[in-house]
């Protein structure tokens, strides 16, 4: 068993942060999206999308898209629980990590692909909708920022993959210049106590 990593992007980083919340050891290997590697007849056999990560198992299953492999070890390792214990609990977390993936993660990952030099060539940009993401980020963290005020975490009481999702969309950020604001204070509460944990580290 191993996992196709790339360490400058974020989708691997949240399931190294998953990992790392659960203690669980994968060997790593690197995958360097930067020299196209990703895009090569040989990782593409792995994943016909060319994302990483790829958890590559060892009958030979290949499993990409990050909350995937996140839900693989969730049935392996139960505890930490991070995906939730009952219906209704792992329906909220659910809930909560697909907005922190749409209204986040995806805003912050879409201001990057359409404004940076590192996509320049490679894919097809749009510099208008690029503003148009970096703008929408920036008023979910408005958004979330309210709604931490009534809780501690994201999805809750307790630090879920909800949470892992918003830290890696909320730090991806930074690169086009998303931050907190300094009238945020539940998030940067929130984003000081996941970002002090061992795990963000991953």
């Amino acid at each position: 068993m191993k996992i196709y990593d790339f360490t400058q992007a974020p989708n691997p980083r949240r399931v190294r942060v998953f990992l790392a919340e659960k203690g669980i050891t994968v060997p790593y290997e690197q995958v360097n999206i930067a020299a196209g590697d990703n895009r090569k007849p040989e990782f593409l056999k792995k994943n016909p999308m060319g994302g990483l990560p790829v958890l590559e198992l060892d009958d030979g299953t290949f499993i990409a898209e990050s909350v995937a492999i996140c839900r693989y070890f969730e049935e392996l390792h139960p505890e930490p629980n991070l995906m939730g214990k009952d219906a209704k609990e792992k329906a909220v977390i659910e809930m909560w990590n697909r907005r922190m993936e749409f209204e986040v993660l995806a805003m912050t990952a879409g201001a990057f692909r359409n404004t940076s030099e590192f996509f320049k060539g490679r894919i097809p940009q749009s510099p208008d909708y690029g503003e148009i993401c970096k703008n929408a980020a920036i008023k979910r963290l408005e958004w979330l920022d309210g709604e931490l005020a009534n809780r501690k975490f994201v999805a809750g009481d307790r630090f879920t993959i909800a949470d892992i999702t918003a830290l890696i969309g909320i730090d991806f950020g930074r690169v086009t210049g998303i931050r907190i604001q300094d009238g945020q204070k539940n998030l940067a509460r929130w984003h000081q106590e996941v970002s002090s944990r061992p795990s963000a580290k991953a």
